[in-house]
């Protein structure tokens, strides 16, 4: 294109919008046309756009958009981007160009007290002002400069016409190179004003002499705050709890401070100070007199509003806004502070948790909140369940509770252990909770010790369970009762099958296997069940081995005693669960009442959503017997009993259906709770009502006597409630266990190997090897 013009149509005063593509269009403003070419240069052409403007030339910068992608704007600083963007639009006879004024900040210095950043001599301000910023091509070896104009010093006359007061840049990089780093260039960038602005409310911190401060330490923080509005380092020569001695740590510098104690008083006042630095600093200042408790007062504003603010962030905006260069465990100890700081000592939590259980039982009459301790007082594990939860469950629930653990990530680990109920519209609903030190046989024993306690019946009741970690003897051994059933985790079952599997199976084999298995374990009856595992038995003999010695009248329906309501997993309380993943970091007594919170939360929310139902059950049980009452029209209804009480219905299958003890020979009625399409026929054919025929736990009334109670807030520190002096004083300490060093695991656990895919081998096609590794051709 060598010879060839373009027009670059310069536009400024516009505005951009982002549509819906995320493209950028450019509204308003006024546009004037220059012609460039390849052998133009970009003094030039910035020269001419400033004066065609009539702006001021350090105030602008030059962008535009390559062909074809109006999302990203391209600066033009140099010749050789001039250059590029011509290339760039070589098939285009016009360019876009756009002009950005940019702020031009100018410190205020006219009252800083003496330090290294008020040292700007009369010859250093004329380079201020005279200087031209330079910016670097590519290849570094050519220096395009702009005229620097700041109204925070004085400007000839003469300078009117720019052009001739273009300074050489190669005779006065020298003379720049000596101004104090301390001193901020007008036209420095962002960051370096960030710094500026973060830094300038401790520019006074220190006036003199005279100065007083209630005690030592606010005289230290004000001293590190001051440094480092002025960008300097300092050490203690005298450093105790009456007298502070500092100097500057620049050899040769004279800057002192000397403070010492008021006579008969906590003050702390300036006795002596030579204001005076004839040191020129670093360039960067280092996090020497960054202290913690000084990285956690500067991050506690934002942690508070973004608790998950990271170490690497922290170093960044600290750097970015104060000038300080932290590394990274500066940073994470100085969050660590922080967050103790809004959110209370781990210590100070359990030595709180004797009046914590108080409160939870005096401001929620009716609940269980109780701990144990270990010989040495170090924490053992803390129970609670609230009254709403517990009349909840008892009023309104189905007798069916999930047993699920998940660990706690923060400082002293732990575990969390939970009970929880699906309410009438098959929702989570949280009826007790632990905090143990470990998953042991003896702390889930003693979890539903507690949790007997709290009840104050358990008959019927179904406990859905893993049949690992002691689980089946701390059930039959605490509810000693033939009525309270434990079936096991279908999940978990299932996981542990494939583990135990020895031969060598493919992943679509082991996929079979855990269909078969679960279509065994929802089998209604003996026959179907059966036939399942004959499938696993035809894949696998040991598969159907081991399912047969796996007790499947814990877990299949066709077998098991109890009422389960075809929930075969104790994965339900998965929302439960997130709750205290969001608290873990939380010290244990604010962990518990962020739960609390949660549940309260919960309560409130599905109680007001209930009282606007207007149908008999529940939403999703309305759907369900709707769904039921559709395949009546297909079915034929015939008396089989003299007394009336027995029918068969006839469809697709025969079964019978016995009204009066709510059961159908397809056991769908007894294993949900709703009548099935056959006793719906039966109820029609009667001139009945099936809604009379549901469980009551489906109903709306049950729904809303499950969230008719309300937890209560638990008073704060601030907010002490009486207590009864005679009670003994408990002592609670932390326990020994610690947060192992390093990153935790965020792999998930329990994940079924069923899932992983194996190695097959492409000469032999057996699974367990490549053809690197095959035997079989040697």
């Amino acid at each position: 294109m060598a010879g060839k013009k373009v027009i670059a149509i310069c536009q400024l005063g516009g505005i951009f919008k982002t549509l819906c593509d995320g493209s950028l269009s450019y509204d308003g403003g006024e546009a004037h046309a220059i012609d460039i070419d390849e052998d133009s240069k970009y003094n030039d052409f910035y020269m001419e756009v400033a004066e065609m403007f009539s702006c001021i030339h350090s105030s602008i910068s030059i962008k535009y958009f390559l062909p074809g992608n109006r999302k990203t704007l391209i600066t033009i600083s140099n010749d050789k981007d001039l250059q590029r963007m011509i290339k760039f639009h070589e098939s285009s006879s016009s360019i876009d160009v756009y002009i950005m004024m940019e702020e031009v900040v100018a410190p205020d210095v006219s009252n800083m007290p003496a330090s290294r950043s008020s040292r700007t001599t009369l010859s250093e301000a004329g380079i201020l002002a005279d200087a031209t910023p330079c910016v670097l091509d590519d290849d570094m070896d050519e220096i395009s400069p702009r005229v620097l104009l700041d109204s925070t010093f004085d400007v000839p006359d003469d300078l009117a016409n720019v052009d001739e007061h273009i300074i050489n840049v190669n005779e006065h990089m020298a003379m720049a190179s000596e101004i104090p780093l301390s001193i901020s260039l007008p036209l420095t960038g962002s960051s370096e004003e960030k710094q500026m602005k973060a830094a300038q409310q401790w520019q006074n911190n220190i006036t003199g002499v005279g100065q007083r401060f209630n005690s030592v330490n606010d005289f230290r923080d004000a001293l590190r705050k001051y440094s480092i509005a002025h960008q300097f380092a300092f050490k203690y020569k005298k450093n105790d709890s009456h007298r502070v001695t500092v100097r500057c740590k620049a050899e040769g510098c004279p800057w002192r401070i000397h403070a010492s104690r008021l006579s008969t008083t906590q003050l702390i006042c300036i006795k002596k100070m030579n204001p005076t630095h004839t040191c020129e600093g670093s360039i960067v200042t280092t996090g020497h007199q960054a202290t913690r408790s000084w990285v956690a007062g500067v991050i506690k504003e934002k942690l508070k509003v973004s608790p998950n603010y990271k170490p690497k962030d922290i170093v960044t905006d600290i750097k970015e806004q104060y000038g300080v260069q932290l590394n990274y465990f500066q940073a994470w100890r100085g969050k660590e502070i922080a967050k103790e700081q809004l959110q209370g000592s781990y210590k100070e939590a359990y030595g709180q948790l004797p009046y914590f259980c108080d409160q939870i039982m005096e401001t929620n009459p009716g609940s269980l909140a109780t701990f144990t301790t270990k010989d040495d007082s170090s924490f053992h594990r803390l129970f609670v369940s609230f009254h709403a939860s517990l009349y909840g469950f008892q009023q309104g629930c189905r007798p069916l509770l999930f047993l699920g653990s998940v660990p706690l990530k923060s400082k002293y680990q732990g575990t969390l252990l939970a009970a929880t109920a699906p309410d009438g519209d098959d929702d989570v609903f949280p009826v007790a909770f632990a905090v143990v030190d470990a998953v042991s046989d003896d702390n889930w024993r003693w979890f539903l010790q507690q949790l007997k306690a709290a009840l104050t019946t358990c008959h019927g009741l179904t406990i859905v369970a893993d049949r690992e970690l002691g689980l089946k003897e701390s059930i039959s051994d605490v509810f000693q009762d033939n009525s309270v059933y434990h079936a096991y985790c279908l999940r978990l079952l299932s996981e542990q099958l494939i583990r135990d599997l020895k031969g060598q199976f493919s992943h679509e084999v082991k996929r079979l296997i855990v269909d078969d298995f679960y279509a065994a374990a929802y089998a209604p009856r003996p026959e179907g069940f059966q036939k399942c595992i004959e499938s696993i038995k035809s894949i696998s003999l040991e598969a159907y081995n081991w399912v047969i010695e796996s007790e499947p009248m814990y877990w299949a329906n066709a077998f098991f005693p109890g009422a389960r309501y075809n929930h075969m997993t104790s994965n339900f309380g998965e929302m439960f669960y997130s709750w205290a993943s969001e608290a873990h970091e939380l010290p244990i007594t604010q962990m518990v009442d962020t739960i609390r919170g949660k549940i309260m939360e919960l309560i409130n929310h599905r109680r007001a959503a209930s009282n606007h139902w207007l149908t008999r059950l529940t939403p999703f049980r309305e759907e369900r017997l709707d769904k039921e009452s559709i395949k009546v029209c297909a079915l034929q209804v015939f008396n089989s009993g003299p007394a009336g009480n027995k029918f068969e219905v006839r469809g697709d299958s025969i079964e019978v259906v016995d009204i009066n003890n709510y059961d159908c020979s397809c056991k769908g009625w007894q294993l949900t709770g709703l009548p099935c399409c056959h006793a719906i026929a039966v109820i029609s054919c009667l001139g009945r009502d099936p809604y009379d025929y549901c469980a009551r736990y489906f109903t709306s009334e049950s729904y809303r006597l499950t969230y008719s109670e309300s937890v209560h807030r638990i008073p704060g520190e601030d907010m002490p409630l009486q207590k009864d002096i005679s009670q003994a004083i408990v002592t609670v300490t932390p326990p020994p266990t610690r947060r192992p060093p390093g990153r935790p695991p965020t792999k998930k656990l329990g994940m079924m190997e069923a899932n992983k895919r194996q190695l097959q081998c492409s000469r032999c096609k057996c699974t367990g090897h490549n053809k690197s590794t095959c035997k079989e051709f040697i």
